[in-house]
């Protein structure tokens, strides 16, 4: 009897005991947008202790993007993530618009120079022309 008792109280505490933690559903490119559609929350037993999992309401309530690829049934942890910026310049010459990914370093009324994503630095003059 009390070996039975003990058994009911055991698969009872299983859940207790368990992380909710947030999987991926499918592998998810880098630096892309991570929404709820890519992601399954799934309760585990244990996790890497070096990993702080992404919670469901962080993800609701904020952007985030990938910092490396993620692989399907992965548990997605915050070091695997970054709170997305958006980091476009848009560059309007009247009827064309071009949206290009960096920063804006330096802007005077000839020119806008502005370094990519790539670490290398351009310069677009606001005529239309790149030298």
């Amino acid at each position: 009897m009390i070996l039975k008792l003990s058994f009911v109280v055991f698969v009872l505490n299983i859940n207790l005991f368990a992380i909710s933690v947030l999987i991926s559903k499918e592998s998810i490119n880098y630096e892309e947008k991570l929404d709820n559609s890519k992601v399954i929350v799934q309760n585990v037993d244990e996790i890497h202790k070096s990993c702080v999992p992404l919670k469901l309401s962080e993800l609701q309530n904020e952007e985030y993007t990938t910092l490396h690829h993620i692989n399907k049934n992965t548990i997605i942890c915050l070091k695997d993530v970054k709170k997305y910026e958006n980091e476009s310049i848009v560059f309007d010459f009247g009827g064309v618009k071009i949206e290009k990914k960096g920063k804006i370093i330096y802007e005077n009324k000839d020119f806008i120079r502005f370094k990519n994503t790539d670490g290398t630095i351009e310069q677009i003059y606001k005529d239309g022309r790149l030298k």
